[in-house]
């Protein structure tokens, strides 16, 4: 009986000790388990730094390529509105051109118009108004482009060509004495500069 419970007693001490044992490998594998822990989170810190300096060098980038293309795209409307504003310039001078072209050729037949009108002396003739008819309509259609006759009674070199000089006491200094073919300008531009007789 004795035996039996000296068995037991030893029985009940190896189990402590296994107990102990367990609890010892528990705490080992507790304090591995904490140290593998530590460990991953600050894999996981330096995985989140390295993230978030790469998405900083990915955001600087776009920054950048946004700001490129923002600048090329504003100098690309820049570049066409100054085209747009070039051609619109070169299509007017174009035109004003051809208009001053075109005048250019129409004026000697316009003074010839003048110059039978002048030479008709039966001025209620059909003939006489025919011509006078068709040399108003002509000048009338210049008129309706812009072109006028140039005018004014005291000579002016920018308007008018002296192609003689009378001594006349009647007229003042640089006045007009007679005009022996009109000129004309287009938008202030002279056409052809009115040829006169200047007094001195």
């Amino acid at each position: 009986m004795e035996d039996e419970k000296a068995d037991i007693i030893d029985e009940m001490v190896e189990m402590n000790k296994k107990k102990g044992k367990g609890k010892k490998k528990n705490n080992d594998a507790k304090m591995s388990e904490t140290v593998v822990t530590e460990e991953a989170a600050t894999v996981e810190n330096v995985e989140i730094i390295d993230g978030v300096e790469e998405a900083e060098e990915v955001e600087e980038n776009s920054r950048k390529a946004y700001n490129e293309l923002l600048d090329r795209y504003q100098r690309s409307l820049a570049e066409f509105d100054n085209f747009r504003k070039r051609t619109l310039k070169e299509k007017a001078a174009s035109y004003d051109m051809g208009v001053q072209d075109a005048v250019e050729k129409l004026l000697p037949t316009l003074d010839n118009f003048e110059r039978a009108l002048v030479a008709v002396e039966d001025k209620e003739d059909n003939f006489y108004k025919g011509i006078e008819m068709i040399a108003r309509q002509l000048d009338g259609y210049l008129n309706s482009l812009g072109v006028e006759a140039i005018g004014g009674e005291v000579f002016d070199h920018n308007l008018h060509y002296a192609v003689a000089h009378v001594e006349d006491p009647e007229y003042g200094q640089g006045a007009i004495i007679e005009e022996l073919q009109k000129g004309y300008t287009y938008k202030g531009k002279v056409i052809r500069p009115s040829m006169v007789r200047v007094a001195n």
